[in-house]
């Protein structure tokens, strides 16, 4: 068991429903505001993004902003610097594509992560039959490889996800990339099946774009991931403040209920 596994396992005693928001890292000179701004507002674990010059999982949002981060000469080094300056007492997930740490060294990455206070990282593009060497390395340091669980996801292909699963499942709300929608998608049939194999927390992401949305997958779930909504704000210029405002807004109508 890791670190997060023990952590989030305590959060959902509590009673507490996790709000997840995703920030794009290097998108801004002052980009760990904005992580410091969603810790404030009470965030409980923040995802971040890697950006990778060819994301298989991002919609235009996540996209355009991965590309502001690397015409800014970001590096996956460079995030996990980054990262390693700040002081919050929460979990830090970095979400990227196994190809940036492929390049890095399987062990260096998962040594370069630990180093950065990194609790876990998903790879969307790596099946649980190749994490092998990957999780082998991570889980020596302490950093939790969180999966995925899509709508599509055979009952059996759940139940070999959850016996490995760490930190959290991620259930996939929809079988789209990341980006704004107008429903809640196929988030209660992915929690329904993924609880029936695994007393894992499960938080709900792709399509939340709403604070009554949010509020909504975290009744049927453990928490919900916020993406888009939120990097669009930042694409726009919000700042710092920006964020704050919106995860503020989406912690307290997960938290009326």
């Amino acid at each position: 068991m890791t670190s997060l596994d023990t952590t989030l396992a305590a959060l959902r005693a509590s009673g507490r429903k996790a709000l997840v928001p995703y920030l794009v890292g290097g998108v801004s000179d002052d980009w760990l505001d904005h992580v410091r701004a969603a810790v404030h507002a009470g965030a409980d674990v923040v995802e971040i993004g890697v950006p990778f010059s060819d994301p298989m999982m991002d919609g235009v949002v996540i996209q355009r902003a991965a590309d502001v981060s690397l015409g800014r000469g970001t590096t996956p080094q460079s995030v996990l610097d980054d990262v390693a300056t700040l002081d919050v007492e929460i979990p830090l997930v970095v979400m990227t594509y196994f190809n940036v740490f492929h390049h890095m060294g399987v062990t260096r990455a998962a040594g370069a992560l630990h180093s950065a206070g990194v609790s876990g990282v998903i790879l969307p593009d790596l099946p649980i039959e190749e994490q092998g060497e990957w999780r082998a390395s991570c889980t020596d340091v302490d950093v939790a490889t969180i999966n995925m669980v899509a709508p599509s996801t055979p009952p059996a292909r759940i139940e070999q996800i959850a016996k490995i699963a760490q930190g959290f499942l991620y259930a996939s709300a929809r079988m789209a990339v990341t980006g704004a929608a107008s429903d809640e998608g196929h988030a209660l049939d992915v929690v329904t099946r993924s609880r029936a194999v695994s007393d894992m927390p499960i938080y709900v992401g792709i399509g939340i774009t709403t604070p009554e949305q949010a509020a909504a997958a975290a009744r049927i779930a453990d928490g919900a991931i916020v993406g888009s909504a939120l990097v669009q704000r930042v694409l726009e210029g919000q700042g710092a403040s920006g964020v704050e405002a919106f995860v503020g807004e989406l912690r307290r109508a997960i938290d009326a209920g």
